[in-house]
């Protein structure tokens, strides 16, 4: 097998973020500011390339404290019990130059579902100090009930205070290690 590039997390030029829908009317965004990512890859195509991510559930900001703390409890993540979330990919398919498709392992609150993601590539390039970048957009949607974040409520309309549905967007920028 050939040589492994490291591709290592640059988080100065990274964002994980998502959006439910509230009250069946609105989405509420929020993002996890905390997080961690690495790509293995054989060379700069990123075909058979592998990624792991690593996410505090404690960093997860809404805008909106009381929110962000009901977040974090036993209704939802339970970030005292389950500080992370993690992320395994299994495969790494480039369709085209920019698009592919993402899949892999996510684990939240002990819960490990197979999930994938539309990717796009971005491309490579050097920053004014020499340094050897690539870029991804990731984008997604999950179900959170199919990882044990059931909490809601029930509106006097008939819909659920907040949706099933978890859209999730981010934008990786990563550094090529030296071997």
């Amino acid at each position: 097998m050939a040589n492994q590039t490291t591709w290592a997390f640059d988080p100065a030029h990274s964002e994980l973020t998502f959006k439910v829908k509230h009250l069946m009317i609105t989405n509420v965004k929020g993002a996890f500011k905390n997080f961690d990512v690495l790509f293995e890859a054989a060379d700069d195509s990123f075909k058979n390339a592998s990624a792991t991510a690593t996410i505090q559930v404690a960093s997860i900001s809404t805008n909106n404290e009381d929110r962000d703390n009901h977040l974090k409890s036993a209704d939802f993540f339970d970030a005292e019990k389950f500080s992370t979330i993690q992320f395994e990919s299994t495969s790494i398919e480039r369709f085209d130059a920019e698009n592919g498709q993402l899949k892999g392992n996510l684990t939240i609150k002990g819960v490990t579902k197979e999930v994938s993601f539309d990717l796009e590539f971005g491309g490579i390039s050097k920053d004014p100090w020499g340094n050897e970048k690539a870029g991804f957009s990731i984008n997604g949607k999950m179900n959170r009930e199919d990882f044990g974040l059931t909490w809601n409520a029930t509106l006097e309309t008939g819909g659920v205070l907040v949706s099933n549905d978890v859209k999730i967007a981010a934008e990786i920028q990563l550094v090529k290690k030296s071997a």
